[in-house]
């Protein structure tokens, strides 16, 4: 599919069932005036191709399909309209809603060369990742270590000065929003806004050139490819959010710019019995019909392109149950979950699904094929409410802390399938969630009605931005334990870029459409002491790994009804235990465990004797009472290996006093911390 040249011209494949003709328009170079109208005379069942002798690289094209106009039937052919190849692996021109050839978009075809098989890649385990999710342009805009010309581009996120920040941090993969050619709302341009995050594609093939600085005469993919390759010798993966789940044009009443115009019925999902009108379960207008098999290979032929042409590590499915919907509802056994599964060229690559949906039964946690990563709002919520004062117990807290081994164990999921996070680009940035009670979203021109209402979030006393010193201090507590929780936690834990150097976005929690010094990642006011606190936790949880990478005998106790449900992984000799007790180092009852008032926890990880060795003791504990606490430690003196309050490093005996919005640490004091094998 596609445009691809040979030795002779150019070959062109377009796919369309109901067409009755399709036509190949040629352009010149700019795209601004159509030079010629040729008929693609091949037709292989329903793609239509032809073979254009003596066309090279550089040649820019589109489509005009023939049909009938029958909107009530599905079929919204418009021969007036040129179309946008969707394999497309560059795209001419911008979209300014208007309807002349100069501003239709249109593919220049390009001569790619064979895919490099020999990469050498990170291939980082998941027990050792650590996933930062960033956004290209927003990342360096304001980074005074980059050079001024390449800010806000792939060679600004490949800078020596990015890069010495992701290996002081110690994050082994890059997460980043979408980097497919996306468009920009009509109701965003007229009110002077873009779409920022990029989840608006047009382009599963193109690279957005809006991230690219034209370096070295570098196009926008080599760029990227480029970038991918530095990042790679610096030992940090890519993973790329990608949207195929809708598609740049909306609703019925939306811009024809490709899929709709060339065979609409075959390319979005519509209501049973009304083909006319589309099933939104999105929340985007329409919703692509994964369940055509031409939908579902270009999906396979955009994931292998990314993985071979553009060498990257990995992907995050945006509203990932779309893509598992059949007839019936989600099915973890579709179609589209049994191609990646057999896909060689994906095996071995970090597969992570956005685990929820805006139609019916669209929140499927913990429902995804095995060998995928989820993102876990539970823990999220969870973490937030046990910290912040919220409806919550030590048991909710024990288990999201334990991979959420309620919702994964018992489905035959590895714990690392749990991909922990406090914040991510959708919601307040950590800074923000201690300083907002209430989003502040009228920049966004929707009066305030878009982002989360429920955030979970504490403002710590004073609502935004205060020099009383006392609400400082407290958010400070708050935001190192959150991060402690996190980086500590059993599971995949993923970090939100500007979360480790205290980021605001000033109360916008649905930063979506502010390309602007509100989003981009404000370095000027960095906090160094939290980058380097977030930095030793990740060393911390690389040299110690307190919490296992697979289940334990007792993974959260009496912490929920399903903690030993379910039939799990067989449970390994010499597993890694955890016990739970008070503050009193008395064990917890079930009651104890269900008492939302209670907000201290005391955990001790230890282990049974394995085969020639035994792991060392660690004691975890957690204050998030509003007032100081005493620890009953067990016999022996301890040594404070994180302290995530302000208190000068602490060794002794029991008991162990540790501050209001804070979580410790501690190992034996009479052997030297070791790393696990």
């Amino acid at each position: 599919m596609g445009a691809h040249c040979d030795a002779a011209g150019i070959n062109f494949a377009v796919c369309s069932e109901h067409a009755d003709a399709i036509e190949l328009c040629i352009f010149d170079g700019d795209g601004a005036h159509e030079l010629a109208r040729l008929p693609l005379p091949g037709r292989s069942g329903d793609v239509w191709h032809g073979h254009l002798a003596g066309a090279r690289a550089g040649l820019v094209y589109a489509y005009r399909a023939h049909g009938p106009w029958r909107p009530e039937r599905g079929h919204r052919f418009d021969a007036d309209k040129w179309l946008l190849d969707p394999y497309a692996r560059e795209i001419v021109g911008g979209l300014a809603w208007r309807r002349d050839a100069a501003h239709a978009l249109k593919a220049r075809v390009i001569d790619e060369p064979p895919p490099c098989t020999d990469v050498a890649r990170p291939r980082t385990p998941l027990a050792d990742s650590v996933i930062y999710e960033a956004h290209v342009k927003g990342m360096t805009m304001r980074h005074p270590g980059v050079p001024e010309a390449l800010r806000g581009t792939y060679a600004g996120l490949a800078s020596d000065a990015a890069i010495a920040h992701f290996k002081r941090l110690g994050v082994t993969a890059l997460d980043l929003l979408p980097v497919h050619q996306h468009l920009d709302e009509e109701r965003l341009v007229a009110h002077g806004l873009t779409n920022y995050w990029g989840y608006n594609t047009i382009g599963f093939f193109a690279v957005e050139p809006r991230y690219a600085s034209g370096a070295d005469g570098l196009s926008a993919r080599d760029e990227f490819r480029a970038m991918v390759r530095t990042l790679h010798a610096a030992g940090i993966e890519v993973i790329l959010d990608v949207v195929y789940n809708h598609s740049a044009e909306t609703d019925e009443s939306g811009p024809t710019i490709s899929w709709r115009g060339l065979d609409n019925r075959n390319a979005y999902r519509t209501l049973p019995g009304q083909p006319g009108v589309y099933e939104n379960l999105t929340g985007c207008g329409n919703t692509f019909d994964i369940r055509q098999p031409r939908v579902l290979q270009l999906v396979m032929d955009s994931l292998r392109y990314w993985a071979l042409q553009m060498e990257v590590d990995g992907f995050r499915f945006d509203l990932a149950p779309v893509l598992g919907r059949d007839e019936r509802g989600f099915e973890a056994r579709a179609a589209f979950f049994q191609a990646v599964a057999q896909e060689p060229v994906l095996a071995g690559l970090k597969l992570i699904a956005e685990p929820w949906d805006l139609g019916a039964d669209g929140y499927r946690l913990g429902q995804f094929p095995r060998g995928w990563l989820e993102w876990n709002d539970r823990f999220r919520d969870g973490v937030r409410s046990f910290w912040l004062g919220g409806p919550s117990s030590r048991g909710e807290f024990a288990q999201r802390l334990c991979a959420s081994s309620d919702i994964f164990q018992g489905r035959g999921r590895a714990p690392a399938a749990s991909v922990n996070f406090i914040a991510a680009h959708d919601g307040f940035t950590l800074r923000d969630l201690l300083s907002y009670e209430t989003k502040r979203n009228l920049a966004n021109g929707e009066d305030n009605r878009d982002g989360r209402d429920a955030n979970h979030g504490w403002n710590c006393g004073v609502e935004g931005e205060t020099d009383d010193a006392d609400v400082l201090a407290r958010r400070a507590l708050l935001q190192r334990a959150l991060l402690a929780t996190l980086l500590l936690a059993q599971g995949t834990p993923m970090l939100s870029a500007g979360d480790e150097l205290g980021h605001s976005q000033r109360g916008n929690n649905n930063a979506y459409c502010q390309d602007n010094a509100l989003a981009w990642i404000d370095w000027p006011a960095a906090d160094e002491a939290l980058i380097a606190f977030t930095a030793r936790l990740i060393a911390l949880r690389r040299m110690l790994r307190p919490l296992p990478d697979h289940w334990t005998s007792d993974e959260a106790g009496e912490a929920g009804e399903d903690s030993k449900g379910g039939e799990g992984p067989a449970r390994r000799a010499g597993a890694t235990e955890i016990t739970w007790f008070d503050k009193t180092g008395r064990a917890l009852n079930a009651d104890a465990w269900r008492d939302p008032s209670a907000r201290t926890l005391h955990v001790r990880i230890g282990a049974r004797a394995g085969p020639g060795r035994a792991v060392r003791p660690l004691l975890l504990l957690v204050n998030a009472e509003r007032h100081a606490c005493d620890f009953e430690l067990p016999a022996g003196e301890w040594i404070a290996q994180l302290q995530s309050d302000p208190a000068p490093p602490w060794r002794g005996a029991t008991p162990f006093t540790l501050e209001a919005h804070s979580l410790a640490l501690l190992s034996p004091a009479d052997r030297p911390v070791e790393a696990r094998a």
